[in-house]
């Protein structure tokens, strides 16, 4: 059997991000952190507005580590995001049927 070795293989490559990118992520998920301390640990402020900072930096910070550690924002991931969002959807759904439960 004669195979031809001599011709260039044809291979795609990933681009490359470099540590660049993730050194910021990783200092940013550090801020985001930090400002959830120190939010709760500063006291003296309203408890309602301390549960609006932890959960919008509790995003955030989900965001971030889908983005840049998970990978989520290079293509070919769409079906681990539907798959995501679709958990999120049902345990959004599951949580207010809860609280309808309690409620009635």
């Amino acid at each position: 059997m004669a195979s031809n070795h001599s011709a260039p293989e044809q291979t795609k490559r990933h681009k490359v991000e470099g540590p660049k990118k993730h050194i910021i992520a990783f200092i940013f998920s550090i801020l985001l952190t930090l400002v959830a301390f120190a939010t709760v640990m500063g006291g003296g402020i309203n408890k309602d507005f301390i549960y609006i900072i932890l959960v919008a930096t509790a995003i955030l910070q989900v965001f971030v580590q889908l983005a840049f550690w998970m990978h989520m924002k290079d293509r070919g991931h769409a079906f681990a995001i539907i798959g995501i969002m679709s958990g999120v959807v049902i345990v959004f759904t599951c949580v207010i049927m809860a609280e309808y439960w309690v409620w009635w």
